[in-house]
């Protein structure tokens, strides 16, 4: 069971978190997969199996700028009796031609450069002179020059092992084993390793594209100056943003006013490019509920949208269903800027984490002390309040009051602060657990 949800029933059709969220999540399955490039497949979730192709490394490198050599040719090494060698020439990483190494011989090697055969271990520059006669104080100066085709010495006054400084064929990873599961989440190191073996592009489950909206005819652009009654459209670019953070490809549309007419054609224009449809705002039960009121007047044909009372708070009111013809899914949530963040984190997160075929879908859950009493909370109703969470100290501050407009204190939070249904009032010191967003 996920500890943020619960699982309280309830007979007069008033929805727990839990069943609520149990109906979103049976309504989505993961997106079909498709081949993307590497750098677009980043955060996307791997659907087949992947194996090595190619030994990797796939020859025999120096680990180090240095000399290539026998070992049995420096074993005598030391600082009051150098060894000295004849240089054949330089390998570069990339090189194709190599010399062949023989006794009292050595070639000047780049770190990742080919192993010349004949060599058994690589000195690092470092432990020779560097081939110009001047001792240990010229080296890095020496090696750091052009490269030189002409043969030369170098006096080596260190000894290297068989193996030394050698990054062997296979062993990072041996031709037929596997490189990645299916299931793996593509990170940087994971796009990294796939591009070392080879591969440029890959199958996976591609990231949701999710189209969020507002609505109010209250409802101003960022920037612009607000007329009497207005505020600025914040709800909009909250969600955009969350949506991005969970791993979606976000497309704002930004605020629709208060008319069915309106509303019903930015939805149809939007659903060609939507693999998810977020609304804020119009839910409940008011004169303009736009959202309400036009996507319970859909047809049969055009999809279903059921609006609910959830026991929780903020945001108790709320709209899931499947529109249009590919019957995309919509989650319409409360307008005031907390509810809807909330919602989202209960909500929409998990839905674009479960279209991402994610094998994890919700954030984590721990158990802190609540530093302050909270008192009052509705009985019957899951609380979600916000909370500043010390992970060092094992606390969580409520921040701002249980207010469903306190942005604010929204931006200051990085928990939320769970109040199970039966409980009124929790004292200070006392376990409470938390959801971390943050």
């Amino acid at each position: 069971m996920n500890h943020a949800t619960g699982r309280t029933r309830h007979q007069d059709r008033v929805w727990s978190v839990a069943e609520h969220l149990d109906d979103v999540l049976a309504k989505i399955a993961p997106l079909d997969p498709i081949e993307l490039q590497l750098l677009e497949a980043q955060g996307c979730v791997l659907v087949e199996d992947i194996t090595v192709p190619v030994a990797l490394p796939p020859f025999d490198n120096s680990s180090m700028d240095g000399y290539a050599v026998r070992a049995a040719d420096v074993a005598g090494a030391t600082e009051e009796a150098p060894v000295t060698l004849t240089v054949l020439g330089d390998v570069a990483a990339g090189t194709g031609a190599l010399p062949e190494i023989g006794p009292g011989q050595a070639a000047r090697i780049m770190t990742g450069a080919p192993l010349p055969p004949g060599a058994e271990a690589v000195v690092p520059v470092e432990w020779t002179d560097g081939g110009t006669g001047e001792g240990p104080a010229a080296t890095m100066r020496a090696h750091s020059a052009a490269p030189q085709d002409a043969a030369g010495e170098v006096r080596v006054h260190r000894p290297a092992a068989a193996g030394a400084h050698i990054r062997t064929r296979g062993s990072d990873a041996a031709e037929g084993e596997p490189a990645l599961r299916a299931g793996t989440v593509l990170g940087p190191s994971q796009i990294g390793l796939l591009a070392a073996i080879g591969r440029g592009t890959v199958k996976v489950c591609p990231r949701p594209r999710v189209v969020v909206l507002s609505t109010g005819s209250e409802l101003v652009q960022p920037g612009e100056a607000l007329g009497p009654g207005q505020i600025h459209d914040s709800n909009s670019f909250q969600l955009t943003a969350a949506a991005r953070a969970a791993g979606a490809i976000p497309y704002r549309v930004g605020a629709v006013a208060d008319d069915a007419d309106t509303l019903r054609s930015t939805l149809e224009d939007q659903l060609i490019r939507a693999d998810l449809l977020v609304t804020s705002g119009g839910v409940s039960v008011g004169a303009y509920d736009v959202v309400k009121e036009t996507l319970t007047a859909l047809s049969a044909d055009e999809g279903t949208v059921e609006f609910r009372t959830l026991a929780m708070q903020p945001g108790k009111p709320q709209g899931f269903g499947l529109i249009g013809p590919d019957r995309t899914p919509l989650l319409a949530l409360p307008g005031n800027p907390v509810s809807s963040y909330v919602s989202f984190e209960l909500f929409v997160r998990p839905a674009i984490r479960a279209l991402m075929g994610l094998p994890e879908v919700h954030r984590p859950v721990t158990t802190a002390r609540c530093t302050d009493a909270v008192a009052s909370s509705p009985k019957g109703k899951r609380q979600f309040l916000r909370g500043a969470y010390d992970p060092d100290a094992g606390t969580v501050t409520p921040v701002g009051g249980a207010g469903s407009h306190l942005i604010k204190a929204m931006a200051h939070a990085n928990a939320l602060i769970i109040v199970p249904e039966e409980t009124t009032e929790v004292a200070a010191g006392s376990d409470v657990d938390i959801v971390l967003i943050g």
